[in-house]
């Protein structure tokens, strides 16, 4: 069912502003007033202040109350000199606009197949530019969905210009995230410092954990209890990036290797999505080595 016009008008003028300063008396007082004051009806807000750092974070959804056209210039020109005062850090995104992304995958395609399904339904709500792989697995995949395909393979002779090529891709395409959905390759120090905050990666949590080949027969062999996946941003410290989201699932005597690896592919899919999500809704926030993450 099609959307009623006045509704259609009021998602495509709608915005998304986020900001954060030092904490101090009036922080959310000088963006819900301003907004108040020119009329914009707020739809969604959130903030956070943390008590220990002294650090504030405020993210609000708004739309111009009376049906006009959003005017980014004079948003810009009059509120600036109001977050001037709070020295705050703030952006501006029109909630409408779908970030340009780029996918990296190895041969495991569970977590891209769960992005391109959700993508093509319309429950997430980018422009996928293209898929970059180091094997020629996924690219039928690809095909059918009529995305351009990349492959470029590695070897530790090659990195360098593996990855130069990678980021032609990435540069080609006028990337806003990068996503590895399964990449199974190290990515350099140089390439971490590129995509800093731009790039989530996903990977399985077991408890304990289990590092190196096979590490679902290894949790077998441990018993283990639970089931996780963890999604991060990418960091030159391997795995180890700014916490996104995490997912967890409960399991127990019963479950060989394979139930448990299916398992993880479950949570890995789910816990991937759930942080592209967040992403590109504009609710998080890199806060030195950790997030803030407004959900809804």
């Amino acid at each position: 069912m099609a959307l009623p016009r006045n509704t259609q008008q009021q998602n495509a003028q709608a915005q998304i502003i986020t900001a954060s300063c030092s904490s101090k008396l009036g922080t959310v007082d000088v963006v819900t007033r301003y907004l108040y004051q020119n009329g914009f009806y707020i739809t969604e807000i959130h903030s956070f202040d943390d008590t220990e750092n002294e650090q504030f974070f405020i993210r609000i959804e708004f739309r111009p109350d009376n049906g006009a056209n959003f005017d980014r210039q004079a948003f810009f020109d009059g509120f600036s000199p109001q977050a001037d005062k709070f020295s705050m850090q703030w952006q501006l995104v029109a909630k409408a606009y779908k970030p340009k992304i780029v996918i990296m995958v190895s041969k495991q395609d569970h977590c891209l197949n769960d992005l391109l399904y959700r993508w093509r339904v319309g429950s997430l709500a980018v422009d996928i530019q293209a898929i970059v792989s180091n094997h020629p697995d996924c690219e039928s995949l690809a095909k059918w969905h009529n995305i351009p395909y990349y492959h470029f393979p590695i070897s530790s002779e090659t990195k360098a210009e593996q990855e130069a090529l990678v980021w032609g891709v990435i540069q080609q395409y006028d990337t806003d995230l990068v996503v590895l959905a399964r990449y199974m390759q190290v990515l350099s120090n140089d390439m971490c410092v590129k995509l800093k905050g731009r790039a989530i990666n996903i990977h399985h949590s077991l408890l304990p954990g289990f590092k190196g080949a096979k590490p679902y027969h290894q949790a077998y062999e441990k018993g283990i209890k639970l089931v996780g996946a963890t999604a991060h941003y990418v960091s030159d410290e391997l795995d180890e990036g700014p916490i996104i989201s995490q997912g967890v699932e409960t399991v127990d005597h019963g479950f060989l290797p394979q139930d448990l690896a299916a398992k993880g592919r479950d949570v890995e899919c789910l816990t991937l999505a759930r942080a592209v999500q967040n992403h590109i809704e504009n609710r998080i926030f890199l806060y030195g080595q950790k997030t803030v993450v407004f959900t809804k």
